[in-house]
């Protein structure tokens, strides 16, 4: 007799005998289900490739980190904000609130949120596979020394550490003090700011991280995860082949505003017209820009345009941390963000007149 067999749509067409056919279908089967085994565990090892799971901390949940943490945790991404007092209290009880300043919306995430000493004991007891892989550092300057012994203490040896701070050239920095550890660079385009316990307000739409190692050799696959994830929130993650060049530019923004801004006590308004405070933001930028060039990175485009096109998306009441820092009586970020322009003029002999003028004033009104 013949006997039609038919598996994952292929037709066999064997001709057996009655007396062989235990034998035949026995073996066949036992060759279907080997392939069709195979094939699932095949798909299964590409399907866990394909959808790798990240375990981020985020130090510092304030217009930079938690931003991020609010953002990632919406798009389902496994992150937990280190912060402390009144917000961290409020985050763990209600969720982490941004109110969008251009169309006056709000919205709330529940986030898991835990202070250092609390999030190194859940490491201790849990062990290795709880350590994060990814450490994004979001303090002021003048607080990242304190970030050090906490991410020694949580960090595995394949823990990537990314600081996105104002201040240029950071990830340097850190990495002397993290030696056993990547510490790549990184910057971000955000305006924000805590407005209260557990609540953010961002006042342009703008969300940029780019980030990348200095060394090619540095490199490592697991970048390209975290800016996928970061794309999945609806953030624009940037792995960057030029991050010196490309932390400058962003510095050539935040360093320009900052002091600009201090100088004149200007909002955003302020420097979105023509007059006195947009010329002199104009000619800050061109200084770091010249900066750039002494540098050996010269930046790919004219940033006096982008950076008033970034200008332009704020709303007119903005205003930058570092002036919300010095009004509040905090510590600021100044040292970094304009005074070190100056020294930096200096050792690469670029004129740098506007900041001096600016650090001048500073230095005897704050």
């Amino acid at each position: 007799m013949q006997l039609n067999y038919m598996e994952s749509g292929v037709k066999n067409t064997d001709k057996i005998t009655r007396k062989g056919k235990q034998v035949y279908c026995r073996k066949k089967c036992l060759q279907i289900a080997w392939r069709s085994s195979h094939l699932h565990n095949a798909n299964e090892k590409e399907t866990e490739e394909e959808n790798i799971i990240m375990k981020y901390v985020i130090i510092g949940a304030g217009g930079t980190g938690g931003i991020l943490g609010f953002y990632m945790t919406k798009a389902g991404k496994d992150v937990t904000l280190i912060a402390r007092n009144a917000h961290l209290a409020a985050m763990k009880e209600q969720g982490l609130t941004v109110r969008h300043l251009w169309d006056g919306t709000t919205e709330t995430v529940q986030v898991k949120a835990e202070n250092m000493e609390t999030y190194e004991s859940m490491i201790a007891s849990a062990g290795e596979a709880a350590k994060p892989d990814v450490i994004l550092v979001c303090v002021k300057g003048s607080s990242l020394d304190n970030t050090v012994p906490f991410i020694q203490k949580i960090a595995k040896k394949s823990t990537i550490v990314i600081p996105i701070l104002n201040i240029y050239g950071t990830g340097s920095c850190l990495q002397k003090k993290l030696p056993e550890l990547l510490v790549t660079d990184g910057c971000i385009y955000v305006s924000a700011n805590i407005e209260g316990p557990g609540a953010l307000v961002q006042h342009g739409k703008i969300l940029r991280v780019v980030f990348g190692v200095r060394e090619k050799s540095e490199f490592r696959e697991e970048l390209k995860e975290i800016a996928k994830d970061f794309s999945d929130s609806g953030i624009s993650g940037e792995l960057s082949e030029n991050i010196r060049r490309d932390a400058l530019e962003k510095f050539s923004y935040v360093s320009p505003i900052g002091a600009a801004g201090l100088y004149y006590h200007a909002t955003a308004a302020d420097f979105q017209r023509e007059g006195e405070e947009r010329e002199t933001f104009k000619a800050m930028i061109r200084e770091i820009m010249a900066l750039a060039d002494a540098m050996g990175v010269p930046f790919e485009k004219d940033y006096v345009k982008a950076n008033l096109e970034i200008l332009s998306h704020l709303a007119p009441e903005s205003t930058t941390s570092m002036q919300r820092d010095v009004m509040d009586g905090k510590q600021s970020e100044i040292d970094g963000l304009v005074y070190e322009v100056v020294r930096m003029g200096e050792e690469y002999h670029v004129p740098t007149p506007e900041y001096k003028k600016i650090a001048e004033k500073l230095k005897t009104t704050i």
